[in-house]
């Protein structure tokens, strides 16, 4: 069967951009896709390397070379490491796919499998790493201590919480817990078509990943909530502490 050089520069580019194109979403690079465009053109050289008769070393070192060159040219010099570091994450990925969809001895039948399937898996590859940022790295642990009682929660910052006392301005942590407290301090809130009241205690001691926090009160939510394994809302105050 004949397979044109034409047709696998055009298909080297595609998946070149593809790959360029998801490393930027997945590490939210504010570049242009003119430079992707002209990252992923420089990778698709790799298709004329083929048909020069040079030893796996020699080869293997100018793909190295030319895809430090795409990522320079697509992304700049910060963070280069990181970079190339996700673009090969990516390829690999898409390589083993390249391996698993090899569904027919029918070249271009398979390269027309793969442009149809290759933006899905970037896709649900993006969306995975994103949710395993948000459970692992922006995950805190708590610890509240309250009447001889130690609880231990599974909290993270949310930016929208901005609950805090009307005169010492502490802010609140969210839980869902069921404790029983004499001094009940009830703070009033306010969202998007309602106005209400959270109850709240002072605990003994609140401390997050190791650190002992002193300016937060602990707020007692009738809503359920349990997002990734999270049970606890911190306020957004807490951002610059932690």
């Amino acid at each position: 069967m004949k397979v044109y050089l034409e047709f696998v520069f055009i298909i080297n580019f595609l998946l070149d951009f593809m790959i360029l194109y998801g490393t930027k979403r997945l590490l939210k690079i504010n570049k242009t896709i003119i430079k992707v465009i002209i990252g992923s053109l420089i990778g698709s050289i790799t298709t004329f390397i083929l048909f020069i008769d040079i030893s796996n070393l020699l080869l293997f070192i100018i793909k190295i070379i030319i895809s430090s060159l795409m990522i320079i040219v697509s992304f700049g010099f910060n963070n280069f490491f990181k970079n190339i570091f996700y673009f090969y994450m990516i390829s690999i990925i898409l390589g083993g796919f390249i391996y698993l969809f090899d569904l027919s001895s029918n070249y271009y039948f398979n390269m027309f499998i793969l442009l149809i399937c290759f933006p899905i898996i970037i896709y649900i590859f993006i969306k995975e790493v994103r949710n395993y940022r948000l459970n692992y790295k922006d995950k805190y642990d708590v610890c509240i201590y309250f009447d001889n009682k130690k609880y231990r929660l599974e909290g993270f910052i949310d930016t929208g919480n901005r609950l805090e006392s009307p005169i010492k301005k502490e802010g609140v942590i969210l839980v869902n817990l069921k404790i029983n407290c004499n001094n009940v301090i009830y703070i009033p809130y306010k969202a998007l078509n309602y106005t209400g009241i959270i109850p709240c205690f002072r605990p003994d001691k609140i401390i997050i990943n190791n650190k002992n926090i002193t300016n937060c009160l602990v707020g007692l939510s009738n809503d359920k909530f349990n997002i990734n394994g999270i049970n606890c809302i911190l306020p957004n105050k807490l951002k610059e502490d932690l």
